[in-house]
């Protein structure tokens, strides 16, 4: 089993922690591209798809681990699209 798909059964099963640079990675792997709002965005991310529905999130700071209402909103959009 790849680090990926590792990644995607973790995330399907809602953990307490996951890392930004982690869901950065399944995300892309499901085909969403990062794309910040501009200059001053701060720390707002969107993730686009060609078909699904756009993902915003705010970046974790200063670490890099998400909060689990994130995780849980972001494995519920992805199983909504059916993607997950």
């Amino acid at each position: 089993m790849s680090t990926i798909e590792k990644l995607k059964l973790n995330l399907k099963n809602r953990p307490k922690t996951f890392e930004w640079s982690d869901m950065t990675r399944v995300l892309s792997s499901f085909g969403y591209a990062e794309s910040t709002c501009g200059k001053t965005s701060g720390s707002r991310v969107r993730f686009t798809h060609k078909t699904a529905v756009p993902i915003v999130l705010h970046k974790p700071h200063p670490g890099n681990e998400m909060k689990r209402y994130m995780v849980k909103l972001v494995a519920d959009m992805l199983e909504s699209e059916g993607l997950l």
